[in-house]
């Protein structure tokens, strides 16, 4: 296999859960021959309670993966800086997303201080790329992939879920930004696709960009 050049030395891929990050980042990976870096969510002993009863989970799981975002920011920070490229499939920044999402008022002002206590210092990323789809579309490859703790999920909380990334992203400025749409689209399991997405990926520098490009027809 040729590897890809890329001159962005730090990439990160974000979006909801069930878009297809994860995967898109070990493709990436792979074609950059690349350190790869990954959420370990089936790591996170309270996440399988969070999917069956959110309220009563919802800081543990939350405070779980801070400190292990955390962890993993620190460790990366402390890596040889010169290594020519590296993938995440996780943003920093998102962490308080997720804990204003799902802590009530009390839980988030626990969160906060324990956040502010960690002064987690994270690297810039030099591209984010953004996957975005509706959240019936999530629902339909969450069921596909049949992860049994994930088929909890309801819907409302995907609904949510995708306004709260979507809110997110429209004020994101900290990166360039690449917005997906991935609805339509399959860069992890189809070729083409992928290799749209990854002449768009190589060519971005600056700003905020868009990636919608129109379904091929058969």
């Amino acid at each position: 296999m040729t590897l890809a050049t890329s001159h962005h030395r730090y990439i990160v891929i974000e979006g909801p859960i069930g878009v297809g990050k994860t995967s898109l980042a070990r493709r990436l990976a792979d074609s950059f021959g690349s350190e790869l870096i990954l959420e370990d969510a089936a790591g996170n002993p309270f996440l399988d309670r969070f999917y069956d009863d959110p309220k009563s989970a919802a800081l543990p799981v939350q405070l779980f993966f801070l400190f292990q975002r955390a962890q993993q920011m620190q460790s990366l920070m402390q890596d040889d800086m010169f290594t020519p490229v590296r993938v995440a499939d996780f943003l920093m920044d998102k962490d308080r997303l997720f804990a204003e999402l799902t802590l009530d008022q009390h839980e988030l002002n626990l969160y906060q201080q324990v956040a502010d206590n960690l002064s987690v210092e994270a690297p810039k990323p030099d591209l984010v790329v953004y996957l975005q789809a509706p959240a019936d579309v999530l629902r339909e490859r969450i069921s596909g992939r049949n992860i049994k703790a994930e088929q909890m999920i309801d819907n409302d909380y995907l609904t949510r879920l995708v306004d709260v990334y979507s809110r997110f992203f429209h004020d994101y400025n900290e990166a360039p930004l690449l917005i997906v749409n991935a609805a339509d689209i399959d860069p992890v399991n189809n070729d083409d696709d992928y290799q749209l997405l990854l002449k768009r990926i190589l060519s971005m520098k600056n700003g905020r960009h868009y990636f919608n490009p129109l379904p091929i027809a058969m």
